[in-house]
C-alpha cells in the first residue's frame, strides 16, 4: 500500500479542519463559536506546512510569495476572530499585506504579452466595491478607506492571477486563477454580511468560510503546481 507523503496527510488535516470550522462559523450556538479557537487558528499553519514539504513546490517561483500570503492570512484570521472595529481594520490590513504578497508573486511571473482579464475585474470592482464603502462609512467611517483600499487590493490578485505567464503549468493557472476568485466572492460574502445585510442567517458565515478556505486551498496548490519537480 502507497504511503501518503507528509504534504498530503496536512492538506487532508487542512481540509478537516476547514469543513470543521465552516460548520462552526455558520452554528447560532455560542460553545460552537468557542470551539472555533481549536479550528481556526490551525488552518493557516497547517496549509503551510503542507506547501513547504510538498516536494512539487520546492522550486515553485510562487511558493515564497504564497507562504507570505498564507502567514497574512493567518493574522487575518486572528483578528477577525475578535469583534469591533479595531480587530476589523487589523484583520482587513493583515489580509491586505498577504493581497500584496500574491499580486507581487504573480507579477513577477506575468506574461510577456497582456492578457484579457483585468478590465473585466476593474469593472467588477467598480459595480461592487462602491456599496461595501458606503456601508462601511455608515456603520463606522473609519473604515471606509480602508475597505475601498482592501476591496481594490483583492481585486487586483484577481486581476494579477489572469496575467501568469503561459510557460506556467496549466494547472497552476487555473488552480490560481480560480483561488483568486473564490478569495474575492468569499470577501464579497463578508462585506455584505457586515455591512449591507445585517439581519443574514447564521449559516452565511459557513459560506464565508466555505469560500475562504477552498480559495486558500486552491492558491497553495497553483504555487505547488508552479514548480518543475
Amino acid at each position: 500500500m502507497r504511503r501518503l507523503l507528509p504534504s498530503t496527510k496536512l492538506k487532508l488535516a487542512y481540509a478537516g479542519l476547514a469543513i470543521a470550522d465552516t460548520w462552526l462559523a455558520g452554528s447560532s450556538h455560542r460553545r460552537a463559536h468557542q470551539a472555533r479557537v481549536l479550528t481556526k487558528p490551525l488552518l493557516m499553519p497547517t496549509l503551510m506546512a503542507s506547501l513547504i514539504t510538498d516536494p512539487k513546490a520546492a522550486d515553485s517561483p510562487l511558493r515564497t510569495s504564497t507562504l507570505i500570503a498564507q502567514a497574512g492570512g493567518w493574522g487575518g484570521d486572528l483578528a477577525l476572530m475578535r469583534h469591533g472595529t479595531k480587530p476589523f481594520a487589523v484583520g482587513s490590513g493583515s489580509f491586505a499585506v498577504g493581497h500584496a504578497a500574491y499580486i507581487t508573486g504573480f507579477l513577477r511571473r506575468r506574461s510577456k504579452t497582456p492578457r484579457p482579464g483585468p478590465k473585466a475585474v476593474a469593472g467588477l470592482w467598480a459595480v461592487t466595491a462602491p456599496a461595501m464603502v458606503i456601508g462601511a462609512y455608515r456603520e463606522e467611517k473609519v473604515l471606509a478607506p480602508a475597505i475601498a483600499g482592501y476591496s481594490a487590493m483583492l481585486a487586483g490578485t484577481v486581476a494579477a492571477a489572469t496575467q501568469l505567464d503561459p510557460a506556467l503549468p496549466r494547472s497552476a493557472r487555473r488552480a490560481t486563477l480560480a483561488g483568486a476568485a473564490l478569495f474575492l466572492l468569499s470577501d464579497s460574502v463578508l462585506g455584505t454580511r457586515k455591512f449591507l445585510w445585517k439581519n443574514a442567517p447564521a449559516r452565511v458565515e459557513s459560506v464565508v468560510m466555505a469560500t475562504y478556505t477552498a480559495a486558500q486551498l486552491l492558491l497553495s496548490e497553483g504555487a505547488a503546481r508552479a514548480g518543475r519537480s
